[in-house]
């Protein structure tokens, strides 16, 4: 893929590449218990881990920044989970899983379907990817409601190698 992390945008968002200044916001968001417990990491305990989740985990390609236009900055983030942290062991090599989560505030205004929305135009467009998948925690009922409201079709649930259970959601993308 090629450029790595171009802007996408619409009329409500901005997905852009993470920046370290973007550390206070993503702290705001990312230290509540409600957020990254969800999403199968513990909540940030200060700036300098927010910091440091921007300068590894956020700096893998394919990985946006969640801004709210209105607001000039991220909200949530969303993009291609990298190959060695993928849920589910049986994505073939031309389809990739794809991760998010929204601030707790921003929950219920349908931003981060928009997102995917934003992501499944542009890897409809890149030859190389030909399907999605979503996992989400077996409880976590708004992550799943995003991969259906999307167009993703639930497949067989499986337990993570976490020992967690997951549902799976799985959609091709039509060229």
């Amino acid at each position: 893929m090629s450029p790595q992390n171009p802007p996408l945008e619409s009329a409500r968002l901005l997905l852009r590449p993470w920046q370290l200044s973007d550390a206070p916001a993503l702290f705001r968001h990312a230290r509540s218990a409600r957020v990254g417990p969800r999403a199968g990491w513990p909540p940030h305990t200060s700036e300098a881990m927010s910091r440091e989740v921007i300068r590894t985990l956020f700096s893998e390609p394919e990985t946006y920044a969640v801004v709210l236009k209105s607001l000039d900055e991220p909200i949530g983030c969303i993009g291609l989970v990298p190959r060695r942290h993928e849920h589910y062991g049986s994505i073939a090599p031309d389809q990739r899983e794809i991760g998010y989560w929204l601030g707790e505030a921003h929950w219920g205004n349908s931003y981060i379907p928009e997102a995917v929305e934003l992501l499944a135009a542009r890897y409809t467009a890149l030859s190389d990817i030909s399907a999605l998948w979503i996992t989400t925690r077996a409880d976590n009922l708004n992550s799943q409601r995003v991969a259906l409201k999307c167009g993703f079709v639930r497949q067989p649930s499986f337990t993570a190698i976490d020992g967690h259970p997951n549902e799976l959601f799985f959609r091709d993308l039509e060229r």
